[in-house]
């Protein structure tokens, strides 16, 4: 076994960032923050780069809300009388209908890579909630598989549709802290798709 380089540590720093941003996104689009939450978040530092700029933006939404309105914000763009503003699921942006083959093909991916469905949960595993959390798991190693499985499950569950429910969110007659989190949300998508397109 080979020591570890500096470009190696480089990566494992990157990969764990990564795995921190998608993990964050994950959990902001399966429930409102919470009060504690809203405060870490509102402390956020950003800087000059666009993803900074992003972080900084989430920072000053969540300092200009509450735990009370955030709730109902998240509900009228997810949930709602009936439905939401915005229907997270991959089958319904790449298909036009819910449970469709997206759906199939995300439990077969999850199946292989001995990803489980936490207990309890009540959403398809292509909310987008879920997708985020699973590849953040596979970035940090959680889940088995490595760099492969995770830029894998990247191209095949995120890059079809995730950009678009972010850019949808950012422009969402309901959101204002949202708001913040579509544009963070497209903006990691975007950093995704350009890592991708590097040579190996």
């Amino acid at each position: 076994m080979r020591p570890m380089t500096q470009q190696d540590q480089a990566q494992d720093a990157m990969a764990t960032e990564r795995a921190r941003l998608f993990a964050l996104l994950g959990r902001l689009l399966v429930a409102a923050p919470d009060a504690h939450l809203l405060a870490a978040l509102a402390a956020l530092p950003g800087d000059a780069s666009p993803l900074g700029k992003c972080y900084r933006a989430l920072a000053e939404a969540a300092a200009a809300t509450d735990a009370v309105r955030v709730e109902r914000e998240f509900h009228d763009l997810f949930i709602g009388l009936g439905r939401g503003e915005l229907l997270p699921f991959a089958s319904y942006y790449i298909t036009g209908f819910l449970h469709e083959r997206p759906l199939a093909d995300l439990r077969g991916d999850l199946a292989r890579l001995g990803i489980e469905r936490a207990e309890g949960v009540a959403e398809p595993e292509d909310h987008i909630a879920s997708e985020c959390e699973s590849f953040a798991g596979l970035l940090s190693g959680v889940f088995p598989g490595g760099a492969a499985a995770a830029e894998a499950f990247f191209a095949r569950h995120l890059r079809p549709w995730a950009g678009r429910f972010c850019a949808d969110l950012e422009a969402a007659e309901a959101a204002s802290f949202y708001r913040a989190v579509g544009a963070l949300g497209r903006m990691a998508i975007e950093v995704e798709l350009a890592a991708q397109e590097l040579p190996v």
